[in-house]
C-alpha cells in the first residue's frame, strides 16, 4: 500500500456513485484511499499482463466516484489496479499546492491521473506545471479519431492541450453557458416563455441584453441578481486572456464591465447580490422583494445549484418547473472538470481505460450516456460529447418538461477556450473586487482599473504596463 498524506488522510471504501456539481467542494481537505483489490500478476483476456496502484487526485469525489463506478461495472480491472484517491478541497486554496509538491517529489505517492477545474487548468496543461502531464497519445489512445467520434467541443480541446497542441487533459461535462430564465416573469413581461422567442428578446448581444433589462425594469423585475451573473459570460466570450506574452491585458469586453456592471446598479436592473451567497440564492426561490428574471450558466447550475435553491421539489412547489433556457446573449463557457494523465506513469494502460472511459466513450455504456440519461447521477446533465448528447433525453422536469440539450449543443460550439491563463482564479477575484468599488461609487474608473493593475504587479510575475 502507498504512503498515505501525512495528516489529513481518511481511509474508507468508496461504494456508491455520487455525482455532484463543478464548483461543489469538500468542507476539509480529506484523503480517501480506495482499494479495490489486491494488485496481482494475472494476464488479462486482451494479453495484458499489467497491474499495480493508480493513484488519483481530485478536489472533489466527483471523479473518485465516477472510477469506483467503472470497477463496479467492470471488476477484473479491480482484480489489477488498486485505486488510491486523494481528495482535497479547494478551499482556502488546498488543493494546487499540495497537488504541486505531489507532482513535484515524484516517488510511489506521485499521482497518476490528476484532476483540475477551469480556473486553474491551464497551470497544469499549457502553464508552469505542464510538464509534468502527459499526452492521451502517449498512452495508446488514438485521441484525433476519438475526439472526433465523440464530437468533443473545441473549447474543451483547447483548454486541455499544451503549448505543442497535443491533448494532456479534457472533460466530461459540457459546460457551454446558456440564459436561464423564470417562465413566469417572461409571460408576464414579454406575452410568452417560448425560448426562441426569449433569445431573441435578450439577445443577441448586450445591447439587446439591457432592452430587456429596461422593460423588465417596468414591469418590476430584475433582470439578473448581481452583477457576478454577466461575468461568467463576459469573461469567457472575450478575445485575449489576461495575459499575454507574460503582460497584463484588459480585454476590451472585460473592461466594459465596469459599465455594465454600473448599469445594472444604477438603474436597478439587479437585486446587486453577490454569488454564491444566501441573497443570491434567495433569488432563485424568488424570496426577494423584486423578482429575479434570470442567471447565466451551464446545466450544472441548473441541476445542482437553482434546483437546490427552488424552494420547492415539484411543480408549483417554490419555483420548481417554472425555468426555462435559450440561448444567452453571447457564447460562453463556465467552469469543468479536465483528466489529465501523469508522464512517467507506471500504468499507463490502467490510466488509459479510466480516461477513455470517462472522457470519450460514446457508447451507451460509458459514462458520458448513463449520466447524461440520469442513469448514475440525481439529475440529467449536459456532457462533453456532443455525439451522447444527440443519442440522449435532455427533457426534464424542473424546465417544465424543455430538453434542455436542444441549447446546450450548440452553446458548447459557441464557446471559447482560447482566453484562458493560469493565473485566472486570481487575477478574477482583484478584478471584480474593482469593478464593485466603482459600481457603488468608492473608486472612479480610472482609480479601479490602477488599483486592479497595481494587485496584480504585487503579487504575480506579470509585466504590468
Amino acid at each position: 500500500m502507498k504512503k498515505l498524506i501525512a495528516g489529513v488522510l481518511c481511509v474508507c471504501m468508496l461504494s456508491a456513485l455520487v455525482i455532484g456539481c463543478e464548483t461543489k467542494e469538500s468542507t476539509t481537505a480529506t484523503t480517501d484511499a480506495t482499494t479495490t483489490a489486491d494488485a496481482g500478476d494475472d494476464t488479462t483476456e486482451g494479453g495484458s499482463t499489467e497491474t499495480g496502484i493508480i493513484n488519483l487526485w481530485s478536489f472533489t469525489d466527483e471523479v473518485p466516484n465516477m472510477v469506483d463506478k467503472y470497477v463496479e461495472l467492470n471488476p477484473e480491472f479491480g482484480e489489477r489496479y488498486e485505486i488510491v484517491s486523494t481528495v482535497i478541497s479547494t478551499t482556502d486554496n488546498a488543493y494546487e499546492p499540495a497537488l504541486d509538491a505531489a507532482l513535484a517529489g515524484g516517488g510511489a505517492d506521485a499521482p497518476d491521473l490528476y484532476c483540475a477545474e477551469a480556473a486553474f487548468v491551464i497551470k497544469y496543461c499549457s502553464g508552469d506545471a505542464s510538464s509534468y502531464a502527459a499526452t492521451y497519445e502517449s498512452l495508446g489512445i488514438d485521441i484525433d479519431a476519438a475526439i472526433e467520434e465523440a464530437g468533443i467541443a473545441q473549447y474543451s480541446i483547447e483548454v486541455g492541450s499544451n503549448a505543442d497542441g497535443e491533448v494532456v487533459g479534457l472533460g466530461y461535462q459540457a459546460t457551454g453557458g446558456a440564459f436561464i430564465y423564470r417562465r413566469s416573469i417572461a409571460t408576464d413581461t414579454f406575452g410568452t416563455d417560448e425560448p426562441a422567442s426569449i433569445a431573441s428578446e435578450v439577445g443577441p448581444g448586450w445591447d439587446k441584453f439591457f432592452e430587456a433589462a429596461a422593460t423588465l425594469k417596468d414591469a418590476g423585475y430584475a433582470i439578473v441578481s448581481g452583477d457576478g451573473d454577466i461575468w461568467h459570460a463576459i469573461e469567457n466570450s472575450s478575445e485575449d486572456g489576461w495575459i499575454v506574452d507574460g503582460a497584463l491585458v484588459i480585454d476590451p469586453l472585460r473592461e466594459e464591465f465596469l459599465d455594465y456592471s454600473l448599469m445594472l446598479k444604477e438603474n436597478g436592473y439587479s437585486n446587486d447580490t453577490q454569488d454564491w451567497t444566501e441573497a443570491w440564492y434567495g433569488d432563485m426561490a424568488g424570496t426577494a422583494d423584486t423578482q429575479v428574471f434570470g442567471f447565466f450558466g451551464p446545466a450544472w447550475l441548473i441541476n445542482y445549484v437553482i434546483a437546490d435553491h427552488c424552494g420547492g421539489t415539484a411543480a408549483g412547489d417554490g419555483t420548481y418547473g417554472d425555468w426555462a433556457v435559450c440561448n444567452s446573449p453571447i457564447g460562453f463557457f463556465w467552469g469543468g472538470t479536465w483528466l489529465i494523465p501523469a508522464a512517467g506513469t507506471d500504468v499507463p494502460e490502467g490510466v488509459a481505460e479510466i480516461l477513455t472511459w470517462i472522457t470519450l466513450d460514446c457508447s451507451e455504456t460509458g459514462l458520458q450516456y448513463m449520466w447524461a440519461n440520469g442513469e448514475v447521477a440525481a439529475a440529467k446533465d449536459s456532457v462533453a460529447s456532443a455525439t451522447v448528447m444527440a443519442m440522449s433525453d435532455g427533457t426534464l422536469d424542473f424546465l417544465a418538461g424543455q430538453n434542455m440539450f436542444d441549447v446546450f449543443v450548440p452553446a458548447n460550439e459557441f464557446a471559447n477556450g482560447s482566453n484562458l491563463t493560469q493565473y485566472d482564479g486570481t487575477i478574477n477575484g482583484y478584478w471584480r473586487d474593482q469593478v464593485r468599488q466603482y459600481s457603488s461609487g468608492e473608486k472612479t474608473r480610472d482609480e479601479a482599473i490602477a488599483g486592479f493593475k497595481q494587485m496584480v504587479a504585487d503579487n504575480l510575475d506579470v509585466v504590468v504596463e
